[in-house]
């Protein structure tokens, strides 16, 4: 059996104490309950709540102001990519015909 890597520092040389998973080198604690719960945590959901992937194409919810420009509700968002870091509140990347790429929120775009 294989065991977690850290979740709070990434280090791989983790060992299991009883039902608790402890990292030497910053001295995280956690639990099997706690790793499914950070892997649940970091899923991308739309607003219906279904998991979003890297290719999916996602519809916008609601008009959406970017400058002088509208994107209008119903517009189509092409080959999504999940944002490693989010920047500035939004967690997708999207591409719009006749804008381009553009950062969104997942809570304004649905499957």
């Amino acid at each position: 059996m294989s065991l977690p890597a850290c979740p709070q520092c990434g280090a791989d040389a983790t060992y299991q104490e009883g039902n608790l998973f402890i990292c030497p080198m910053c001295f995280n604690e956690w639990t099997a309950e706690d790793q499914q719960a950070a892997e649940e945590a970091s899923v991308i959901r739309d607003s219906n709540g279904n998991p979003l992937e890297d290719g999916d194409e996602v519809v916008v919810i609601r008009d959406l102001k970017m400058g002088k420009d509208t994107i209008k509700q119903g517009t189509k968002a092409k080959n999504v990519q999940i944002l490693d870091v989010e920047m500035n509140g939004h967690d997708i990347q999207g591409r719009i015909d006749g804008i381009g790429t553009v950062y969104l929120k997942s809570s304004v775009v649905k499957k």
